[in-house]
């Protein structure tokens, strides 16, 4: 029986699975928005949540707790000064899982969690917007440079019928 007992055991022992969510955590801090199992998602968002909660204390105590838990310096630094501020009037709901389909290799059901409101994925779309635009212009450009040769017009009377001569 598993009365009381909660979280997901991920098919890894616990110390496996403890290192597992560590790096998950610290590369959402990091990058914002990760993509993995749904299964691995659903594990870490509640821990990402913790931290951001820490983060929003603010204090020496929460902020060794997060160095505790995070993979690294950055990572801290990051959450206490970036992500946190953007969180303050916010009670919870730090994050969003969004399904994503299915992993070719295994088939695995993936998702992607990523921190609600971020402005990197703005940026990302925008840099992308910039350079479908840059390319579109530029096959423009060839396209006027390149123009296809005109195919050679026949005058009557030059070269008259095919019917040969007699």
């Amino acid at each position: 029986m598993r009365h009381r007992n909660y979280g997901r055991k991920l098919s890894r022992n616990t110390t496996h699975r403890r290192a597992l969510l560590r790096n998950l955590v610290t590369s959402l801090i990091l990058e914002e928005r990760i993509e993995t199992t749904v299964a691995k998602a659903k594990a870490t968002r509640g821990i990402a949540e913790k931290m951001i909660s820490l983060g929003k204390r603010g204090d020496l105590h929460a902020r060794r707790q997060a160095a505790a838990y995070c993979m690294g310096a950055p990572a801290v630094k990051k959450l206490f000064e970036d992500i946190a501020p953007r969180y303050s009037a916010r009670s919870g709901g730090y994050t969003r899982l969004i399904p994503s389909g299915w992993r070719r290799g295994d088939g695995g059901d993936v998702a992607v969690l990523e921190l609600v409101g971020t402005e990197v994925l703005s940026k990302r779309a925008e840099a992308r917007a910039k350079r479908m635009e840059r390319r579109r212009q530029k096959a423009e450009e060839e396209a006027k440079q390149v123009q296809p040769a005109q195919p050679p017009t026949e005058e009557k009377g030059e070269k008259g019928s095919e019917g040969g001569e007699s």
